[in-house]
């Protein structure tokens, strides 16, 4: 089964889950094959000496493991997204406790970086801390300058309505994919793919349009189209979301190590950062009118 998840799919639905690891698990032995110099077809013994097949239950795991590897466990995810999330939020405050304009120094280049550091742990797929927290803490230092931002211009209550907005969503949803109100299925899959790469391109078209026509295509000044592509964006990353929890559970369900926990942390972590962003955005512009 294929990977749910964008940040997820280089790789991930290549491998066989435990339950696929020989298409003969369960399956009777053939006639005459000797089992272990039992009697074959026709009460033929087994060649003396014969050396036993080859344990099927033996197999390696898809993910490389050892019979001493841990198997990751839903406790192994909610700690380590916790911990990636406690970092960025310490990062932000830090941030934006500096003094005078100082995180504005800082929050380019941690953009920069942190953009350069989530492609390659997405497409190596790189699971370990240090990866998923450098991204945390990186990200951090950006949201916590343009979270500054944002509360100068508009109010300090803009952040606190911006984050009870995004946890708000990732509950929310949480009990929407554990209730089973909205099942993660190929069809499922398909359109949230396409809706995607349909804001991807709709956000570079309307970028490149503001080089030559102020405001671009009108899906960031603030206006009422504006306000609907906002919505439109928060609705794909709440959805988006459901792919994160099912992502979730296919690899615990299909035998992941514990450290690849880290890598699902990361992809929780992306889509949460752009939710939250995108509530502060709207909300910015419900503030303006």
């Amino acid at each position: 089964m294929p990977s749910k998840n964008p940040a997820f799919s280089r790789g991930f639905g290549n491998n066989a889950g435990p339950g696929q690891q020989s298409a003969g698990w369960g399956n009777a032995p053939q006639y005459g094959a000797p089992q272990y110099g039992a009697p074959g077809q026709y009460g033929a013994p087994g060649q003396y000496g014969a050396p036993a097949p080859q344990d099927q239950y033996a197999a390696p795991s898809p993910y490389g493991t050892t019979p001493a590897t841990r198997y990751m466990t839903m406790d192994d995810v909610v700690t380590k997204t916790g911990l990636s999330f406690l970092v960025t939020v310490l990062a932000a405050a830090v941030t934006w406790a500096l003094p005078g304009q100082a995180a504005w120094g800082l929050a380019l280049p941690a953009v920069l970086v942190a953009f350069v550091l989530g492609l390659v742990i997405a497409f190596k797929q790189i699971a370990n801390p240090a990866a998923t927290l450098a991204y945390g803490a990186l990200y951090g230092v950006a949201l916590g300058a343009i979270s500054e931002a944002f509360s100068l211009q508009f109010g300090s209550s803009i952040v606190t309505q911006a984050l009870i907005g995004t946890f708000g969503v990732f509950a929310g949803m949480l009990v929407v994919y554990k209730t089973g109100a909205v099942r993660v299925t190929p069809k499922f899959t398909r359109w949230m793919m396409a809706a995607l790469i349909g804001v991807l391109v709709l956000v570079v078209a309307n970028l490149v349009a503001g080089f030559f026509v102020e405001g671009g295509l009108g899906l960031r000044d603030g206006g009422p189209l504006a306000i609907i592509f906002s919505l439109v964006v928060i609705g794909v990353a709440a959805f988006s979301l459901l792919l994160d929890f099912d992502m979730a559970d296919e690899a615990i369900r299909r035998g992941a190590p514990a450290k690849f926990a880290w890598y699902i942390a990361f992809g929780l972590l992306v889509t949460v950062v752009w939710l939250y962003l995108e509530i502060l955005r709207l909300l910015s512009y419900l503030q303006s009118d």
